[in-house]
């Protein structure tokens, strides 16, 4: 079998036909969808999973689990998978139709460890805007001829994996917490001897759903990411990696922990003791962070947020973007 596509459920009703639906569409016939039943208890997606699998038995099939999480879904999935490549579709997204035949057809012609594609981010209501989540590169690659992939969104979902791949590398994904696809992806990266970016748009990502990261209304959960790059930074010192992509390491900890979720606290509380860790974390990991060579790609907002952070200026961050959001709402 080609394509093993691993569906992690868990309460999201509004959502779930429109994503198993999506795969169905497909016009390609050498694939199996695992539906993994996270433990939902709304009452609705269980039936919705056994409901396909008994109209799709020969292609759909459902697991029952206590929840572990989506990353603990992944997992169940993965070693469930029969198909030489699994996709990780999350269950609030869905996928184009002609996405399962270009991604065959790529794995016919290269036979890579990872296929990479292009999104469309979606809010559901017809706004949809294409988003390049890595450069094409030319031809089939590894991290080590090209180690700025490392850099692209680690989303499981962004790409197709070779399953004996993942199996082999004996890295699981992490169950309940945030942040699981950054400590996964940058470890299977290195790993792939072959990689592949395709410059097609296979992938609707539903950006605006209420519980995602942005929406959380927990901002402490944010300090998991020093918890990630704890791991991560072990693992690449561990394989004797970190000094040939500390650019690239450090280059994430700035995005990830400074841009990403240091702004995400600061819009919330610019006083919370949280965004001092945040920034230290980054300060001893990386003290010559300001120098790395790939701020020079960065956008004017972004050099000016990272300037206002190393000054521990959290107030003027949260400022901004209160001045921000209200221009967008006048």
């Amino acid at each position: 079998m080609r394509l093993s596509v691993v569906v992690p459920v868990y309460n999201v009703a509004d959502y779930l036909c429109q994503c198993i639906d999506s795969i169905l569409a497909n016009d390609f016939e050498d694939y199996e969808i695992i539906l993994v039943d996270d433990g939902a208890t709304d009452g609705v997606c269980p039936e919705l999973c056994d409901r396909y699998a008994m109209e799709h038995p020969d292609r759909v099939r459902v697991i029952h689990q206590e929840n572990q999480g989506l990353g603990g879904a992944r997992n169940t999935g993965l070693q469930a998978a029969l198909g030489d490549y699994v996709f990780f579709v999350d269950s609030d997204d869905y996928i184009a139709p002609e996405s399962l035949r270009i991604l065959a057809d790529a794995i016919d012609a290269s036979h890579a460890d990872i296929y990479s594609f292009q999104i469309v981010c979606t809010d559901g209501n017809g706004n949809d805007e294409p988003m390049e989540i890595s450069k094409t590169y030319h031809g089939t690659f590894s991290l080590k001829q090209h180690p700025d992939f490392l850099l692209s969104l680690p989303a499981a979902w962004a790409r197709i994996w070779r399953r004996d791949m993942l199996l082999n590398s004996g890295i699981e994904y992490p169950s309940r917490v945030w942040y699981e696809d950054i400590r996964t992806s940058t470890k299977w990266f290195a790993l792939a001897q072959s990689i592949r970016v395709l410059p097609d748009y296979l992938y609707y990502y539903r950006n605006m759903r209420a519980g995602s990261i942005m929406r959380s209304s927990n901002p402490q959960r944010n300090r998991e990411i020093i918890e990630a790059f704890d791991d991560i930074l072990a693992w690449y010192q561990q394989q004797g990696l970190f000094e040939q992509y500390r650019n690239e390491l450090c280059r994430l900890a700035i995005d990830h922990i400074l841009l990403a979720a240091t702004v995400r606290v600061a819009r919330t509380d610019p006083k919370a003791s949280l965004l001092q860790e945040l920034t230290q974390y980054v300060q001893e990991h990386f003290p010559d962070y300001r120098k790395n060579p790939y701020l020079s790609q960065l956008s004017g907002l972004h050099k000016l947020l990272l300037r206002l952070i190393g000054a521990r200026m959290y107030r003027v961050v949260w400022l901004l973007f209160r001045l921000k959001d209200g221009s967008r709402t006048a």
